[in-house]
């Protein structure tokens, strides 16, 4: 049975023994910030000299399908997504390299404990910049949620 957290789990150790830089974002990011919803991905912030480093680590956890890059929002949001099956189900690491437009979200990441590791995500002020750049239904809700339920 496919276990995401899981996934999320070993993954971020492997990104960590290597000594390279990711924000968590999107779906699980919510989760952080309060909101748990379904989600069937795995999206992580990362700058774009770590790519290649990022990819390996990915591929080391059996991610080895790789699409072509995705430019969304004009070119403000790049994707590169690697996938894998488990237990017959596709899942994916989608790769949101840093630019201009994702910079703050960068800048603004936060460490948070997380099964008895460091895990760093994005901050809420950065999740809502993110998801206002792509403004899916989906990500509209998101950002309803995190503007009503600010943490206090």
């Amino acid at each position: 049975m496919l276990d995401l957290n899981e996934e999320l789990y070993q993954l971020i150790r492997a990104l960590d023994d290597a000594h390279v830089a990711y924000a968590l974002c999107g779906g699980l990011a919510l989760a952080v910030h309060g909101k748990v919803r379904a989600t069937i991905d795995i999206d992580l912030l990362v700058e774009r000299d770590a790519l290649h480093a990022v990819k390996e680590r990915c591929r080391s956890r059996g991610f080895t399908i790789e699409a072509d890059p995705m430019p969304l929002a004009g070119g403000d949001v790049v994707i590169e997504r690697l996938s894998t099956v488990i237990d017959n189900e596709v899942v994916s690491v989608d790769l949101l390299v840093v630019t201009d437009a994702t910079r703050g979200a960068w800048d603004s990441r936060l460490a948070v404990q997380w099964r008895g590791t460091e895990l760093w995500v994005v901050s809420r002020d950065g999740l809502i910049s993110l998801k206002q750049l792509r403004r899916s239904g989906q990500d509209l809700d998101d950002i309803a949620w995190l503007e009503q339920n600010d943490g206090d």
